[in-house]
């Protein structure tokens, strides 16, 4: 974290690009628009950004505030709220100084601009934030292709326009991603506009595997796993009789849409007496922390395995496993505090598209639906590299 020294030259500069001053403890947009603007990192300086709360905007004056744990959990949870996509790499402390207290968020430039806040490039000019135009939406655009690192975002040779349902990307996907304003004064075209999402590799002329994930008629012509496997058994084991299968492929957007569906016919609440006078609503697995789970395992999944996301259901139990096991700064010893991201790209496009609503929280909202149901805490599989399993248990009758 910033030092002493350098935070007070920071704040001397009143021209600086990389710090933004703020007495206000209150205003959610205009500090997460602050960290969007430092992740971006427009001027190119490759240096960390800082959002000093506390300090005048006027004359960089410490004017000190009382900076309690409750502020810093606010500002540090800004990292994966999902509003900011894809996810910024941050810091929150808090640094006493002479004339008062002062919270600090320190902001890395993020390796995959345009970072964006509620749908809007916000980047410095100057000492002051904007909202980018496109040609600086397309200098961050070209910047990210020299740091793409994960396969989501890597060019998925071969599938090119004609294999795009290119509809799916204007009339479901770019109204979410993208303020609606914007959308209007946008003169760029389609490609374009998928290319400063992350979603098309211009240099290649091809999606990226992310694009081909959401949009390809048939994804499974280059990632052939990209399917979810269901089967209802009879018994407990492998070897029992199936009583109904079914399997989800296509492009990943109608696949979630089907699953959502299919989900609710699964698990339909029933009534059930808790005494004689109330009835209580239970179920052997509650639908939202099984959609939960699924939705991780497709998030997190490995799509460069050619095995589908599998979805069984035993006579006394529920397994989800994912090709893939734990992935980057997620170890044994760290799940399931720690988060990673396998499919940045990817997991940005869920929580866009509103399939998963915060980032790092999904196991937490599972284990919690599956207590007010009355089931056992789900189990998880993390031993295996090549794959993660969560195990549900039914409900007590």
């Amino acid at each position: 974290m910033i030092s002493e020294q350098e935070l007070r030259e920071l704040l001397a500069d009143l021209e600086s690009d990389r710090v933004e001053r703020t007495i206000s403890t209150r205003d959610t947009s205009k500090f997460c628009e602050a960290i969007c603007a430092f992740a971006n990192d427009m001027p190119g300086h490759n240096c960390p950004g800082y959002l000093v709360i506390g300090a005048r905007d006027s004359d960089g004056g410490i004017e000190g505030l009382d900076v309690t744990d409750s502020l810093l959990q606010q500002l540090s949870s800004y990292a994966d709220s999902g509003q900011i996509v894809p996810l910024p790499s941050m810091s929150v402390c808090k640094m006493s100084l002479t004339e008062g207290d002062v919270a600090i968020v320190e902001v890395r430039p993020s390796d995959m601009p345009p970072v964006r806040y509620r749908g809007r490039v916000y980047i410095r000019r100057g000492p002051r934030k904007a909202v980018a135009n496109e040609q600086e939406e397309r200098v961050l655009t070209e910047r990210r292709t020299h740091h793409v690192r994960t396969f989501d975002l890597r060019p998925c040779r071969g599938c090119t326009r004609d294999d795009l349902v290119l509809d799916l990307f204007q009339l479901t996907y770019l109204k979410a991603a993208v303020a609606p304003e914007l959308i209007e004064e946008n003169n760029r075209d389609m490609l374009e506009q998928m290319a400063s999402l992350g979603l098309w590799c211009p240099a290649e002329a091809c999606a990226t595997n992310a694009g081909a994930v959401l949009f390809a008629q048939n994804p499974l012509n280059w990632l052939p796993g990209a399917a979810i496997q269901y089967v209802r058994y009879e018994g407990a084991e492998l070897d029992s009789e199936v009583l109904d299968e079914r399997r989800f492929e296509g492009d990943l957007i109608t696949v979630l849409r089907e699953l959502d569906g299919f989900l609710r016919t699964l698990f339909p609440s029933r009534p059930e007496s808790v005494s004689l006078l109330r009835e209580g609503i239970r179920v052997p697995y509650p639908m939202p922390a099984v959609r939960e789970l699924l939705m991780n395992a497709v998030m997190h999944r490995d799509y460069e395995s050619n095995a589908p996301v599998r979805f069984y259901w035993f006579r006394d139990h529920i397994e989800i496993q994912n090709p893939g096991g734990l992935y980057g700064a997620v170890t044994a010893e760290t799940f399931p505090n720690q988060n990673d991201y396998r499919n940045p790209k990817i997991a940005e496009a869920m929580r866009t598209l509103g399939y998963v609503n915060t980032f790092g929280r999904g196991i937490a909202r599972a284990q919690r639906s599956l207590d007010d149901n009355g089931n056992p805490p789900a189990e998880f599989g993390i031993e295996e590299p090549a794959f993660f399993l969560a195990t549900l248990r039914e409900a007590a009758r």
